[in-house]
């Protein structure tokens, strides 16, 4: 099992992260908004991008939010069945320097899930 999460499992350029604001679906958690496009089922399709406003706070903050949450799809990223791609807004009511991978997990897990419903399903039928 590889847990590497390499360039290509990210959004890089300013195209793709609008044509998944556009199209993409709001899944709303307590301290998370996330738009997904997706292309369809299938393993190792996920690119992860991730949007943090200065509003957060200074830069320490802001990259300790982004290192929780490509931990946590590093880590889970096998239990992704679809391929999409997912933008990352943390919302202004999380606290940048009390997030930790137990607030993504418990959070994000049932959103992964979901997505895995919502695709999957309709293939097997």
């Amino acid at each position: 099992m590889c847990l590497n999460w390499t360039k290509e499992h990210r959004l890089l350029r300013k195209p793709d992260f609008d044509h998944c604001y556009e199209q993409g679906k709001k899944h709303y958690t307590r301290n998370f908004i996330l738009f997904v496009l997706c292309h369809g089922s299938g393993p190792g399709g996920v690119r992860l991008g991730l949007t943090v406003s200065r509003k957060k706070g200074p830069a320490v903050v802001r990259n300790r939010i982004k290192r929780v949450i490509r931990e946590f799809f590093r880590l889970y990223q096998n239990q992704i069945q679809i391929r999409a791609d997912i933008i990352f807004v943390p919302k202004r009511a999380l606290d940048g320097k009390k997030i930790t991978l137990g607030l993504a997990e418990k959070e994000l897990i049932p959103v992964i899930d979901k997505l895995n419903k919502i695709v999957v399903s309709p293939e097997q039928q």
